[in-house]
């Protein structure tokens, strides 16, 4: 890593975006190389500008940012990415981590605690909002209770498109009653039958049934 830390900026309301690049720009150390509108943007700008550190916000259409993160880990693992969202509900926060997040912290962090964490992040360090910290540190020693859920491989989402699967639902039914796009739930499906390494939908089905989903 250079002293410069190269940074692209993900979020879909064009004002916030806009105000943290030039908010960011502005600081020593730090050049902010891209910025995105969706999950999608964020992965193909990533892999156009090699940044050192992504600040990801979750919620955005297409492809959400836990998703997008977790794609970005896949591809380019010495990319950290730090999630700046609304969202701090335990399970949301625990997709993040899950899918690789270095950081989380909530929108309306001030700007010396933003640039720490895309600091510390690109040092290889993890950094949480203050009032987030002991809550993480609770699921990290495992006191949150997730390890409990059936297939920790898998995200929220994909966890819940299998529930409904193993309840029987079609891929239209769970896009229709999800709000996803058919293509997005095709991509999930897909993807929970790799991590399951499931042959088709019938043994995904028999698999989450005998962990005790398809009841809802």
């Amino acid at each position: 890593m250079t002293d410069t830390v190269r940074v692209v900026v993900a979020d879909d309301h064009h004002i916030v975006r806009e105000g943290l690049v030039s908010l960011l720009g502005a600081i020593e150390g730090i050049e902010v190389v891209g910025s995105a509108e969706d999950g999608v943007d964020a992965v193909a700008t990533v892999s156009d500008t090699e940044p050192d550190v992504v600040v990801m916000d979750i919620q955005m259409p297409g492809l959400d940012g836990i998703e997008a993160t977790r794609t970005i880990v896949e591809q380019h693992p010495d990319v950290a990415v730090v999630m700046l969202t609304m969202n701090e509900d335990d399970d949301t926060i625990m997709a993040a981590l899950r899918a690789g997040a270095h950081g989380y912290l909530l929108k309306g962090a001030d700007a010396g605690e933003v640039t720490r964490a895309i600091q510390a992040a690109a040092g290889g360090g993890m950094v949480f909002g203050a009032t987030l910290a002991t809550r993480i540190s609770g699921f990290l020693a495992g006191g949150s209770g997730q390890r409990d859920l059936p297939f920790p491989e898998l995200t929220d989402r994909e966890r819940d498109v299998l529930d409904q699967i193993a309840a029987g639902r079609s891929n239209a039914e769970i896009a229709r009653e999800s709000y996803l796009s058919d293509k997005t739930v095709r991509n999930v499906v897909s993807s929970i039958y790799s991590k399951l390494h499931a042959a088709d939908r019938a043994a995904a089905i028999i698999m989450a049934r005998e962990s005790g989903l398809g009841s809802s």
